[in-house]
């Protein structure tokens, strides 16, 4: 009797420990009160590429990212150091201005070591943010992608490039489409650091494990 009295409450238990999300994409930040641009330097980068709420929820969790921008050569920072300070930025979801959860670095196709080459000479990196909050839980990752040392008016071109289609890493295969979504960031370089001009186009990238 005790044994399937255990057996029945196990269902409660475990869906209790899951998150439950909304069922989209994403929430637009600024109908929350929060920012399609990050807090840096007094102004900020864009938020540019949004990974959806409804790719594979492996790939919408930190290790999973990890694993995922590693097929497409990309790492964590060299020697796991960070340097600088953290940026945040405000989702709209209810949680208020967070810093950074990690920032993500071009690797020149060696995921132990490359990302200090690029911190060294620049490169590709991202830093990422979820939205998860009590009034806008999509799950999905809202992406800073930027280009060290070069003004572009998209540049999150290259990782985009590198991403959309079948990439692989550790045994897992992954596809991702993207889907250019306007009217989420205005074009041009008012609050955007170093007077760098975006062309207001915001990347959705939806990924799916195979």
């Amino acid at each position: 009797m005790l044994f399937t009295a255990a057996l029945l409450a196990l269902p409660i238990a475990l869906s209790a420990g899951l998150e439950k999300r909304d069922g989209v994409a994403f929430f637009s930040p600024t109908d929350g009160g929060g920012s399609m641009l990050d807090s840096s330097a007094g102004l900020g980068e864009p938020l540019n590429v949004i990974i959806s709420g409804l790719s594979s929820p492996d790939v919408l969790t930190d290790d999973g990212l990890l694993n995922w921008a590693n097929s497409i050569g990309f790492s964590t920072e060299c020697l796991g150091i960070h340097i600088g300070t953290p940026q945040t930025a405000n989702l709209g979801d209810g949680n208020g201005p967070l810093n950074e959860i990690k920032v993500i670095r071009q690797d020149f196709g060696n995921s132990e070591t490359g990302t200090c080459l690029e911190s060294a000479i620049g490169g590709d990196h991202f830093r990422y943010w979820r939205q998860n909050g009590p009034t806008a839980n999509s799950g999905a990752l809202f992406l800073a992608v930027s280009h060290e040392e070069v003004e572009l008016l998209s540049y999150y071109d290259e990782l985009v490039s590198a991403a959309t289609g079948t990439t692989s890493f550790g045994g897992v295969t992954y596809s991702t489409t993207a889907e250019a979504v306007t009217g989420l960031l205005e074009a041009g370089s008012a609050g955007i650091n170093h007077g760098i001009a975006i062309d207001g186009i915001v990347q959705l990238l939806t990924i799916t494990i195979q």
